[in-house]
């Protein structure tokens, strides 16, 4: 039951996370949360806190990359779960063409309902290429 619940409130808070609204994640985040993004790239972090990860996800939100989760895997107890989630993510140019498509999977662990820890795997060489479009194209 409890991992039914986590994985619709993940659902939920990645759907508004589309829609320009990382308020309901930033809700499930604990205030020293823990997050990684690999790579050698703008987007490459390795930081502490929920006042990071908030300015990392609000550039997110502003560049307009959608998330698409294919599967989503909810294990354990409460006070020691782990969440594993396959998705898809995209970027279409205001025109309507797509200059951005990854896939990748985010690996969290929660305790008592709040994210303590999480770390994203993806291509990095795709993420280096949005960058040199975002270089040009990024909304200030």
């Amino acid at each position: 039951m409890y991992a039914a619940i986590l994985r619709r409130i993940l659902e939920r808070a990645i759907a508004a996370g589309r829609a320009g609204d990382i308020e309901p994640l930033l809700r499930n985040y604990a205030d020293d949360v823990e997050f990684h993004f690999h790579g050698n790239n703008s987007w490459a972090t390795h930081t502490t806190g929920k006042a990071a990860v908030e300015a990392w996800l609000r550039r997110f939100a502003k560049v307009g990359l959608q998330v698409h989760p294919e599967e989503i895997v909810v294990k354990g107890p409460p006070w020691n779960t782990r969440a594993y989630i396959r998705f898809n993510d995209h970027l279409d140019a205001p025109g309507g063409e797509r200059v951005y498509e990854n896939r990748g999977v985010i690996f969290g662990r929660a305790r008592w309902g709040k994210v303590t820890y999480y770390e994203v795997f993806e291509d990095t060489e795709k993420v280096a290429a949005l960058d040199d479009w975002l270089s040009v194209n990024e909304p200030r």
